[in-house]
């Protein structure tokens, strides 16, 4: 069953025709590059809206849009469930939606927005920035593909950080290999993807999978900050 008293919502926005909602965290200073947050199958929780505010602390202004309308829940079958009855062409319009909000936002610098994706949300991330093009300038999936293996990736320009369990259950290291094969055939981009010796959601400190490890989660987010700043300071 979802989890009760739903998600972490703070800001509607309109997207495709009709309402969106998620989570906006500013920096302090007020001013910053845009970015966007996408939730793992868990939904848009206290823990995601709190890795939102953690980017804003940063020095990102950062907005985790709410997929799943409302729902969360820490059972896996549940968030499997969510996922898959999630419409791929919805979310990521709902998505696109956020890149609109964030780049016409006072206090958002620059043309382009950033996108970090977690699980489910990685495979997102890399649809937001194939979708949007060149408003996309820097896409980070943390453990996540699109869900469709055979995806082009036509019309990613972003440059690619990706980082990935050896572990994963969920992803094995030769569908990273065939993803990277795939967006260096339809793009000029060469995504830099990591490896790390830990599974699936080695960064989620809630650690519902068992599989958080504090260790490799503060390398991959130091060359998370480093790369952002990097493309979109």
């Amino acid at each position: 069953m979802p989890d009760q008293g739903g998600s972490r919502q703070n800001i509607t926005f309109p997207s495709g025709g009709r309402q969106a909602h998620g989570y906006l965290a500013r920096p302090p200073q007020g001013v910053g590059p845009g970015l966007v947050v996408v939730q793992e199958w868990w939904g848009l929780t206290p823990y995601l809206a709190d890795v939102a505010d953690r980017f804003a602390a940063e020095g990102f202004t950062a907005l985790a849009p709410d997929l799943f309308g409302g729902a969360t829940t820490h059972d896996s079958a549940e968030g499997a469930r969510l996922k898959r009855e999630l419409p791929v062409e919805q979310a990521v319009r709902d998505l696109g939606g956020a890149v609109d909000l964030l780049l016409g936002l006072d206090g958002v610098v620059g043309d382009a927005v950033g996108v970090v994706g977690f699980c489910m949300g990685g495979g997102f991330a890399l649809l937001l920035a194939a979708a949007e093009g060149d408003r996309v300038a820097a896409a980070v999936p943390f453990y996540g593909l699109p869900p469709d293996p055979d995806f082009e990736y036509r019309g990613l320009t972003a440059h690619v950080l990706g980082h990935y369990g050896e572990e994963d259950q969920y992803i094995p290291m030769a569908a990273v290999d065939e993803a990277a094969i795939r967006i260096g055939e339809a793009t000029d981009v060469r995504p830099e993807f990591h490896f790390y010796p830990a599974g699936h959601a080695f960064m989620n400190e809630e650690n519902v999978l068992g599989t958080y490890d504090p260790l490799q989660a503060a390398i991959a987010w130091k060359r998370t900050m480093a790369f952002l700043w990097g493309h979109l300071g």
